[in-house]
């Protein structure tokens, strides 16, 4: 079958559904945990919401950088286009090797570990273990253990990826419908905590013991940006979009914009309930807040609402996510058979079952959280080079059409680089191994780009 007669991707998602693909993809598990670490880090309040917003705007021109790229470039793979167009390809491959075997598939098992860890709360029997292996690769050097509660995840993988083989459409109708619960859920949420009897304006006034300080800033927003964390995914699947130049940049700003007044509304919703004293001793303040409210019984319909916000942010990983080792595959840079499109669904469908596969064995390897916090370092550099490649590529391809320029163009994206280059420098100052070795699991694919390079040019 000659490239013109193969199956290709189709442009079926619309904007609700690139809209949801953001929105579902960020709100995962990060705003029901991180506010109580974040709180002992910065010790105020009003500090707390100075960190959500500064991270948000981060965030929203990161949007509005990558808008730019998106309308531009809307192919599938995202930041692997932009690195390959405006440095060449050996760094749009850095960025699709460490997303395929560290990034994208630790995320996607550590949605699916949280997914079964808050389960869990319903059936504890989730967490004891079905096997105690002799082999000391577990986390850590650990003796390796399997849970039946791995067996779920994988489970809850496996009916995602059958999901999204048999059409991006079924998978974007998944993503609109499990964000809109998601969202009345949260809403909920907001709406009783903000409109309690037991709140309290004075909680927003007081403090805690904390760390302080810029290193107790900086800390808190590695904390918020993790639960920002996603916003990009969108422009991975840009090839599947109708009416990319409009749509992408819609999606990449409303999306970000909406996620960020989420955030700021439940936060106020949590320290409106709690004292920071008590929200500080908690885990899951959501389920803390809920319970101090309305007694233990109501947490469980938190863990309802994290149990759907997990599972949303789960599809769109893998309906994102796969798109990108299929647009390697495309320019001969993968495993050649992550490149076929299947002839009846038009899905990346080996792409889809090669990641989540994987990701399935991330998850039976318990190493998915170490995994992702080794990548971090190395995956803000390739961040801060796609926002760079705004500058690079106008100066490189000033006639490439350009149905979106970044508002606020030069400021928003050298305000998004110079934030970002200020969290590298703190990461690496307070991560330096798991930064080297993050940079070690990157390096590792080097040998591979040149052996597929070869195969490429020698075809």
């Amino acid at each position: 079958m000659n490239a013109s007669s193969a199956p290709s991707l189709q442009r079926v998602l619309g904007l609700w559904s690139a809209v949801a693909i953001v929105i579902g993809t960020v709100i995962g598990s990060g705003v029901f945990l991180v506010p109580s670490t974040m709180i002992a880090q910065v010790g105020s309040t009003k500090i707390l919401f100075a960190v959500w917003i500064v991270a948000g705007l981060l965030s929203l021109f990161g949007a509005l950088t990558y808008a730019e790229l998106a309308a531009a470039m809307p192919e599938a793979g995202g930041e692997y286009v932009y690195l390959s167009a405006a440095y060449g390809p050996f760094w749009g491959f850095l960025y699709g090797w460490t997303q395929f075997w560290v990034a994208k598939s630790g995320s996607i098992a550590t949605l699916a570990a949280g997914f079964y860890t808050y389960l869990t709360a319903f059936i504890p029997a989730l967490g004891a273990p079905i096997l105690v292996t002799p082999f000391h690769i577990g986390p850590h050097g650990t003796r390796l253990e399997i849970h039946y509660g791995q067996l779920v995840a994988i489970g809850v993988i496996l009916l995602l990826a059958a999901v999204n083989y048999a059409g991006v459409r079924a998978g974007g109708n998944v993503q609109v419908f499990v964000t809109a619960v998601k969202l009345i859920l949260i809403g909920g949420i907001i709406a009783l905590g903000l409109f309690s009897r037991a709140g309290d304006v004075s909680h927003f006034s007081q403090h805690v013991a904390s760390v302080g300080g810029i290193a107790g800033f900086f800390a808190a927003m590695v904390g918020a940006l993790w639960a920002y964390d996603g916003w990009n995914n969108v422009s991975m699947v840009s090839s599947e979009i109708r009416r990319p130049d409009r749509n992408l940049p819609r999606a990449l700003i409303f999306g970000t914009a909406a996620v960020l007044v989420t955030y700021l509304l439940v936060n106020a919703a949590y320290f409106y309930v709690l004292s920071p004293a008590q929200a500080v001793q908690s885990q899951r303040i959501a389920a803390e807040m809920m319970s101090h409210l309305y007694g233990r019984g109501a947490a469980g319909a938190v863990t309802v609402a994290v149990l759907i916000s997990i599972f949303a942010a789960l599809n769109g990983s893998i309906l994102s996510g796969s798109r990108v080792p299929y647009a390697m595959a495309r320019d001969g840079l993968f495993f050649h058979s992550t490149a076929a499109v299947h002839p009846r669904f038009k899905t990346p469908g080996h792409s889809i079952i090669s990641l989540c596969v994987w990701s399935c064995v991330v998850v039976l390897s318990g190493w998915y959280d170490d995994l992702y916090n080794f990548v971090i370092f190395g995956s803000w550099i390739l961040y801060l080079m796609t926002a760079v490649s705004v500058f690079v590529l106008r100066r490189k391809r000033p006639d490439l059409p350009r149905p979106y320029h970044v508002i606020g163009y030069p400021l928003v994206p050298v305000l998004f680089s110079a934030v970002a280059v200020l969290l590298l420098v703190s990461t690496f100052h307070t991560r330096p191994r798991e930064s080297l070795m993050g940079l070690g699991l990157m390096a590792l694919g080097i040998p591979f780009y040149f052996y597929w390079k070869r195969a490429a040019v020698s075809n």
